[in-house]
Parts: structure tokens; C-alpha cells; sequence
């Protein structure tokens, strides 16, 4: 996501960004795989520069010339067919998630769109705070594709407590994940979520590189987290919509929980996430404690700025 000015300037080269991740995302896909996991011989031995593919061996996996390859992946997307993109995506072994990424890459770089104006605050309709708000006993939110949390129930700010902590608003995972040095204490796998956090980040960047609030986000944790510029440097991409956090709570320890996200409506750039824990065991013990705790909570908060008579 370079621009003219500085890797993220104003004054930016669009379609040259879209060309730059073009090629570094494809390059980073070559790179993991080797002639033996494709089937390939490994022509050259111990003399091979690259460890993984060549462009040519891509190219002849995927049924196109080495030169058509060469300008695809210096980022000329212009007339690229669906039958050429299968073949690319086959030949370097890509998941849906990486593949969807390309797709979205090479629309990006033949579009001549230009930088959109600083878009406005995000915002969530009243009905689905109302869905939030009616979901008693599970941590809930609304996310943005950047990882700010837009909304969330009672039991959800509860749990995220710690990421609330932070006077910045709307609170952003991501911000949280690399710039906080409670978030290793609070997130028990904190590498793996610091993997996926950039992998979610990464897509959603290509989904649109115009998001100037993206850009700067992006910007921020790269001047200021080594461990950010490092996973961003790989170009991995995800979609991670199920799986299990491990947290540990300040006020009620560890807990184990489930999660599921769901788009809302039709914005592609809102999603609801869910946590729930086990029947009966020590985590659903610990959601009822902290639940309890966040209702006493909330009244007293409520007391405390109440206008005496």
C-alpha cells in the first residue's frame, strides 16, 4: 500500500497500489510453494535461487505462457479471464480466502476509480443494537472489516473490558492486538490472534484500498509494531468466521469460548460476532460471574451520573 508520498501519503497511485500488492502477493505465493509439493522437478538442485516456484513453473502449471504470467504478476490485470485466475490459483495451491484476495486485487488494478473522500464514522442501525442488546447471555458485537467495534451488548463490553480500556474510540481490535501491552496477557494465544488479526486485515485491504481509515490504520501499526510490519510483510489472508478464543479476564480468569460471525443485512462491511461457552463447564461459570459483575456495573454507573433531586 505505497503512495507518492510515503508509504501511506495522500497524494497516492491507486492503480500502482493495486499493482504493488499484485506482485508481492503473488511473489509470497510462489515462495510457498516448492516444484516437489507441485508435482515439479526440481530443475537446477542445489543451484535454484528461489526456494519455491519460478514464474515459469507457475505459468507452466496454469496453462499460460511465462511472459502472460510475467506482466499478470507485475500487476498488468487488464482482460485477466476467469479459466487464467483457476489456473494461477490451482498452480500456487491457494485457498478460498487467497483466492478471493486476488480477485479483488486485480478488479482494484483495473479500476480507475478515484481515492474516495475520508469516509464518514460507521454507524449501527438501531434495530440491530436492539438484536445486541436482546442477546442476555453471550458476549456480542458489531465489527467493521477494519476491526473496530462499532456496538455491543452489556456482556460483551464486560468481557472486553481491557480493549475498552483504551480512550480511543470506536475501539479496534487490531490497535489493541499490537499497541497494548495487556493484550498478551488477555489474548492466552496471542500470536495466533495477532496472525489472523493482519490475515483479516489484509483482505479487507483488498477488498478496498481506498478505506483512507484503513490506510491509516495501517499505517499506525506499521510505524509503531515491529510484530505488525513483520506478519503484514507475508501477505496472508483469511477468513476466520468460527473457531475458539482463549481469553483470560482480568476479573474472571480464564475462559474457553466459541465463537460464529454473521454479516449484517447487506453491508459487507459490518459483521456480528458471538461468544459462547460450554454448557456447565468453567467458562460458562465465568461468563454467569462476569455477567452478574456487568449488571451490578451497569447500575451503579447509572447511579453515579444521575442529577440528584
Amino acid at each position: 500500500m505505497a503512495g507518492r508520498n510515503g508509504p501511506y501519503g495522500t497524494d497516492r497511485d491507486i492503480r500502482g497500489d493495486f499493482r504493488a500488492e499484485i506482485r508481492e502477493f503473488l511473489g509470497t505465493r510462489r515462495a510457498k510453494v516448492t516444484p516437489a509439493q507441485a508435482g515439479l522437478p526440481a530443475y537446477g538442485g542445489e543451484r535454484r535461487r528461489v526456494t519455491g516456484l519460478r514464474r515459469e513453473e507457475v505459468a507452466l502449471l496454469a496453462g499460460i505462457s511465462s511472459e502472460y504470467y510475467t506482466r499478470l504478476e507485475r500487476g498488468d490485470a487488464t482482460g485477466v479471464s476467469e479459466s487464467v485466475i483457476e489456473g494461477i490459483a490451482q498452480a500456487l495451491q491457494l485457498d478460498e480466502a487467497e483466492r478471493i484476495h486476488l480477485l479483488d486485487l486485480l478488479r482494484g488494478a483495473g479500476t480507475t476509480r478515484p481515492p474516495r473522500r475520508r469516509p464518514a464514522q460507521q454507524r449501527v442501525r438501531p434495530a440491530v443494537q436492539r438484536v445486541l442488546d436482546s442477546m442476555t447471555g453471550a458476549p456480542a458485537f458489531i465489527l467493521s472489516g477494519r476491526g473496530d467495534i462499532l456496538a455491543a451488548n452489556t456482556l460483551g463490553r464486560a468481557l472486553f473490558s481491557p480493549v475498552y480500556a483504551d480512550p480511543v474510540r470506536p475501539p479496534n481490535n487490531a490497535r489493541f492486538v499490537f499497541l497494548n501491552p495487556r493484550a498478551t496477557e488477555f489474548f492466552r494465544e496471542w500470536d495466533k490472534v495477532a496472525n489472523d488479526t493482519v490475515a483479516m486485515l489484509r483482505a479487507e485491504a483488498g477488498r478496498d484500498l481506498y478505506d483512507r481509515r484503513l490506510t491509516e490504520l495501517i499505517g499506525e501499526l506499521s510505524t509503531r509494531s515491529e510484530d505488525f510490519r513483520r506478519r503484514w510483510a507475508a501477505h496472508n489472508v483469511r477468513i476466520h468466521t468460527t473457531g475458539v478464543k482463549l481469553l483470560h479476564h482480568p476479573l474472571v480468569g480464564d475462559l474457553d469460548l466459541p465463537f460464529e460471525t454473521f454479516p449484517v443485512g447487506t453491508d459487507p462491511s459490518q459483521f456480528l460476532l458471538t461468544y459462547t461457552a460450554e454448557p456447565a463447564s468453567p467458562s460458562q461459570d465465568a461468563l454467569n460471574l462476569l455477567a452478574s459483575w456487568a449488571v451490578t456495573h451497569d447500575a451503579e454507573s447509572t447511579e453515579s451520573t444521575e442529577t440528584p433531586d
